[in-house]
């Protein structure tokens, strides 16, 4: 009777609680795994394939908790079938022993009660092992781990365990008519265990301290090695943001670094440099500073003990939290504890945590600074990569036909526009044609743009038929040649000489033209003269990022272009 109140009273419904929680949780943490695999992905950080993987392990968990709480319903079946089954053998025997043996109810009582005891304590045996092998299965932790490693790492990892055992064993063993010598056998075991496992745990600490320090008293001569260069790009954080970048605790932000240097690397065609990860106590403890060629680019704080809640535009109530802005994007955005997580996500918020806010803030920098991280050495290893499919196209351009210095300087000119390098083989065509007619970086910078255009134009568009520009109107362009050909210099280079009010009444047009074509839900692009491409990319590259501004020779001549309004 014992054994079947402790099955079922203790294990089975203990489990049973268990695994309805687990599963339950299991179940309704789903959509945020999920949602944490395809941020992931996004970010770089992960691959599909790698993507594919983890939603499988997330449905195999979600399977196997639902699977266990429908078989810790049968384990209580069981116990609740031995409950049943114990009852209905005492009263069939009575039953059977005072009708068919016409044995006295004392006598039949007795008699069946003891075969029941013994045939309950065959069946309750094993369904107790069984409850408790499915307790230990849903109650267990950790996944990375066996379930037999982990057993053995609980109970042997500490010495405790096996000092409290043993002198359990040794009590028991000194009890008169109780099996001393058994007892006090294992109590000598536990005991030289548990002397074992101490001696081991302090052997090497006893080492280190037994290790002799070297010291060297001499004075070191000040050297090269006392001057550091300079990172091309470098991650400073404040003290409270070291366990985020502590490759000993978590390597979860530093993987997310990795991937978001391969993502970029993929997307501008050439290797970016590594992310070189310091602290910094002269920033305050939640701060982190991003730089570029040794030069600070961005700072901004974060919270490591929250998330951080971006609004997208539009969301379906308020939150709770720290009112923010997202370091990357400019957005509004909260830092909201991570048991808000749920509620922001179904009121409409992106919800990341500090490390992807890190990571994406760095992933931007790192694509609007890519031509200042295009150096010789990145150029000598993008040739040296065409050099290995032709070898000869490489070998009659640098240095033959151009400097290295001018192909960095093209190469940079294109990056700055948002021009990927990836085509690298075609850009090297093309300066291999131009080259003998014109060393100019500008110029060349224009030709190998007319060479990608159908790529250029397509990143643009993408698969939309038409192309819809703003233009300029005819007086204006002709204004701004005349200046063009007026402020021609020694170089060669054109820069109108355009009065500054004039500027800026083009700079506002072109403001306005820009947010017209992005609230019809077009990419902002200005299509104008080859001549004056150049002048109009670099007056808008600061103050009007998304505006693309296209030659009419980069345009595929099999690409309809819709004029959406003109300028003047």
């Amino acid at each position: 009777l014992i054994l079947v109140i402790v099955n079922f009273i203790v294990i089975t419904k203990g489990s049973e609680r268990i695994s309805e929680v687990a599963a339950r949780f299991t179940l309704d943490s789903m959509p945020g795994k999920q949602m944490a695999i395809d941020a992931d992905v996004n970010a770089g950080v992960i691959t599909q394939e790698e993507a594919r993987e983890r939603r499988q392990e997330v449905r195999e968990e979600a399977d196997f908790y639902g699977s266990m709480d429908g078989a810790s319903k049968f384990v209580r079946g069981d116990a609740i079938a031995g409950i049943l089954i114990l009852f209905i053998n005492i009263l069939g025997g009575i039953v059977i022993g005072t009708v068919q043996h016409d044995m006295a109810f004392a006598d039949a009582m007795h008699n069946y009660t003891l075969l029941t005891i013994g045939d309950g304590l065959v069946a309750q045996i094993p369904s107790l092992l069984l409850s408790t092998a499915v307790a230990v299965i849903v109650t267990r932790v950790s996944k990375a781990q066996k379930l037999g490693q982990q057993v053995l790492r609980q109970l042997f990892g500490h010495s405790q365990v096996l000092v409290m055992t043993g002198a359990i064993l040794l009590l028991l063993g000194l009890i008169p008519g109780m099996p001393n010598f058994a007892f006090l056998s294992l109590a000598a075991a536990c005991g030289t265990g548990a002397w074992l496992l101490r001696r081991a745990a302090e052997k090497p600490v006893a080492e280190e301290e037994a290790a002799p320090v070297a010291q060297d008293d001499t004075p070191r001569e000040f050297s090269w090695e006392d001057i550091p260069l300079v990172d091309n790009i470098g991650l400073e954080v404040g003290y409270r943001l070291i366990p985020l970048v502590d490759r000993n605790s978590s390597r979860e932000l530093l993987n997310k670094i990795k991937g978001v240097r391969k993502k970029i690397s993929q997307q501008v065609g050439f290797l970016v440099p590594p992310v070189h990860v310091r602290d910094n106590l002269e920033l305050s403890p939640n701060a982190y500073r991003i730089q570029v060629m040794g030069v600070p680019v961005a700072q901004a704080e974060i919270h490591v003990d929250r998330e951080l809640a971006i609004n997208p535009g539009q969301v379906f109530g308020e939150l709770n939290g720290i009112a923010t802005r997202d370091p990357a994007f400019g957005l509004e955005a909260q830092w909201i504890e991570p048991g808000q997580r749920e509620e922001a996500q179904t009121l409409g918020y992106t919800v990341v945590d500090p490390g992807t806010v890190i990571a994406t803030h760095l992933s931007q920098l790192l694509q609007q600074h890519a031509a200042e991280l295009f150096g010789h050495e990145e150029a000598q290893q993008l040739l040296d990569r065409v050099a290995e499919a032709a070898p000869k196209l490489v070998e009659d351009l640098v240095p033959k036909t151009l400097p290295m210095s001018t192909f960095v300087k093209v190469a940079q000119t294109l990056l700055m526009e948002r021009i990927p390098l990836r085509n690298i083989r075609k850009i090297v065509e093309t300066l291999a044609v131009q080259a003998p007619h014109s060393q100019d970086p500008d110029t060349l910078a224009a030709h190998v743009r007319v060479g990608l255009g159908r790529m250029i134009v397509s990143q643009i568009s993408g698969l939309k038929e038409e192309l819809n520009v703003l233009t300029l109107k005819p007086e204006l362009a002709q204004l701004l040649q005349q200046s063009t050909r007026a402020g021609q210099n020694a170089e060669g280079s054109h820069e109108p000489g355009v009065e500054p009010s004039l500027v800026e009444r083009v700079h506002s047009a072109l403001r306005e033209g820009a947010s017209r074509q992005e609230a019809a839900g077009h990419t902002p692009v200005l299509l104008v003269e080859p001549g004056l491409r150049s002048w109009f990319a670099r007056l808008a590259r600061h103050s009007l990022p998304n505006l693309n501004v296209l030659a009419f020779n980069e345009v595929p001549e099999d690409k309809p272009i819709c004029m959406a309004a003109t300028i003047g």
